[in-house]
């Protein structure tokens, strides 16, 4: 059964369509990618499905709940995870503070917080020298690697991603994805939204966006 369902999907900004009658099924344990030619819609997508924006026609389901009726704040702070593609990390803050501080956020209860920020950093590859870092004394694969992190810090069903992988090197690249692979072989579902072939051909399905030609 699918988690996250897209039933004729259509958005616009203003008179310009941009997405027209998507419907899309996203399946636990599996790994996606959105493509498409810049201008195609896919980070509007990611913002439908995150929750960030709302459609102007269709639904967009979770576990067979339209989303418009869950409160988009818990919908984000616990069902789903969002890594950005500027990661959107506090800079002035380490690695395991900015986990923490998701969990503080999302009101995930545990009982020692740093604990389980260090287990996911650690999980993402990262060890406790780097976690006590400022942000700004990380590469941006170590970056990478604290924002997916953050994105699981309270445990959520689905894993988005804007161009994970956009910036990094190959080596890096592939590590990055060997992340998202085990987070899929673990349960997560996990959405990728990229324009490179190589992520495209490591998920297990892709779906093309193409761009709407403008009528004259």
């Amino acid at each position: 059964m699918s988690v996250l369902s897209l039933k004729n999907i259509s958005f616009s900004y203003g008179r310009t369509p941009v997405l027209k009658d998507l419907s899309y099924e996203f399946e636990k344990g599996k790994m996606y990618c959105i493509v498409g030619k810049s201008g195609a819609g896919k980070t509007t997508l990611l913002s439908l499905l995150s929750g960030l924006a709302s459609p102007r026609s269709g639904e967009i389901l979770y576990d067979g709940k339209n989303i418009a009726k869950i409160d988009k704040y818990t919908f984000r702070s616990k069902f789903i995870g969002v890594v950005f593609q500027s990661f959107n990390l506090i800079t002035k803050y380490t690695a395991l503070e900015n986990v923490v501080l998701s969990m503080d956020v999302a009101g995930y209860k545990t009982k020692n917080k740093k604990q389980r920020a260090m287990e996911l950093l650690t999980s993402v590859g990262l060890d406790e020298d780097e976690a006590n870092r400022r942000v700004l004394k990380l590469s941006g694969g170590q970056q990478q690697r604290v924002a997916i992190a953050r994105a699981l810090s309270y445990n959520p069903d689905i894993i988005l991603a804007d161009e994970p992988t956009g910036n990094l090197d190959k080596d890096t690249q592939k590590e990055i994805m060997d992340i998202f692979r085990e987070l899929a072989t673990q349960g997560k579902c996990v959405i990728l939204v990229s324009h490179s072939p190589d992520v495209a051909d490591m998920c297990d399905e892709c779906y093309e966006l193409t761009k709407i030609s403008k009528k004259k």
